[in-house]
């Protein structure tokens, strides 16, 4: 009786579920508002409303319109899709150690760009990049669709295993057997993911795929309420676990896929909110899919305005910062699990 007392508490939210959705919401506003008006010292905001007062609204605006807004864009579109797919694959694996690289479509999607850098599609044609890495991704969803429809949940983990091996494999080969220097440093740079120098076209072509895919995964919010049950008892509750894999692989596979392909490698966002969020919504699957969108694209606003603002040279990678929070981050949860199991 005491341990369920204990499991009933830790299941209550502090607080109303609307109270936290509406709190993410204008911290993401805030945050977003930020990024339009902060940035280096040769454009940061004083010099932004230097140039409005002194008659350069024109210059101004043009900065903002045309550098600023598609980078806040997809950082906070990115996020989001990080942290709701993170949020999905925890929820259907249920592995609180699970984000959308467990299952290959981020290497997948990474390989695709880094093939349109080392051909040099990307040269004559700059949208091949991003189409390239779509293409990755969406054919990595088919693979572990066919994969998984024979076998359960260990075989879609161990699919996602071998398929991050191998696009691993096969990029260090293409930096291996890069023709000069100069492409593989492109094909670093683009690897350490970022949001800088993107433009309104790489917008407008993730961004419907992105609505897409979190669309797909909204679609199975219910089936990932019943599947914290238990696959037994979800499926005496009537869900279909078929569909409801092929939701949320299919919806990880397009949004993360839409997202790597524009900005490159960012990784740990889905594994960190989910985690953070989790108490705030009571440890509900469905309600965790809204609250991590949000907290994802808040959190990924939030690096990409630290990386101009802290001036270390050359302009740090937001892929690079991302890292370097997540990875002591996972290896605390590792360290946490371990002591729960000892204790």
């Amino acid at each position: 009786p005491e341990g369920s007392g204990r499991e009933g508490a830790r299941m209550k939210p502090p607080l109303p579920y609307p109270l936290l959705i509406a709190g993410l919401i204008l911290l993401v506003c805030l945050l977003a508002f930020l990024s339009m008006i902060v940035g280096p010292a040769t454009a940061g905001t004083f010099e932004l409303f230097d140039m409005m007062a002194h008659g350069k609204a024109d210059t101004a605006w043009m900065i903002m319109r045309e550098v600023r807004l598609p980078r806040t864009a997809l950082a906070m579109l990115v996020g989001m899709t990080l942290g709701m797919a993170g949020a999905a694959l925890q929820g259907f694996l249920r592995n609180p150690l699970a984000d959308p690289g467990v299952i290959g479509v981020s290497p997948a999607a990474s390989l695709g760009a880094v093939l349109a850098l080392y051909t040099g599609l990307s040269a004559q044609w700059p949208l091949a990049l991003p189409l390239m890495g779509i293409l990755g991704a969406l054919l990595c969803a088919l693979l572990l669709q066919g994969l998984a429809r024979r076998g359960g949940v260990l075989t879609l983990v161990l699919a996602g295993v071998a398929v991050s091996s191998l696009c691993a494999a096969l990029m260090s080969l293409a930096l291996n057997l890069s023709p000069n220097p100069y492409a593989a440093a492109e094909i670093m740079f683009w690897l350490m993911g970022s949001v800088t120098d993107r433009s309104m076209d790489h917008l407008v072509l993730a961004g419907p795929l992105m609505a897409l895919g979190w669309l797909l995964l909204a679609a199975s919010a219910r089936s990932l309420d019943a599947l914290s049950l238990g696959e037994e008892a979800a499926a005496g509750l009537g869900v279909n676990l078929s569909r409801t894999r092929t939701l949320v692989i299919t919806g990880t596979a397009i949004s993360v896929g839409a997202g790597t392909a524009v900005t490159g490698g960012i990784g740990f966002i889905g594994l960190v909110v989910p985690h953070l969020l989790r108490p705030l919504v009571g440890h509900t699957p469905s309600r965790l899919l809204l609250a991590s969108a949000l907290g994802g694209g808040a959190l990924l606003l939030a690096a990409d305005i630290l990386v101009r603002v802290v001036m270390l040279g050359p302009e740090l990678k937001l892929g690079v910062l991302t890292a370097l929070v997540g990875a002591p981050f996972f290896l605390w949860l590792i360290f946490r699990a371990r002591t729960e199991l000892e204790s």
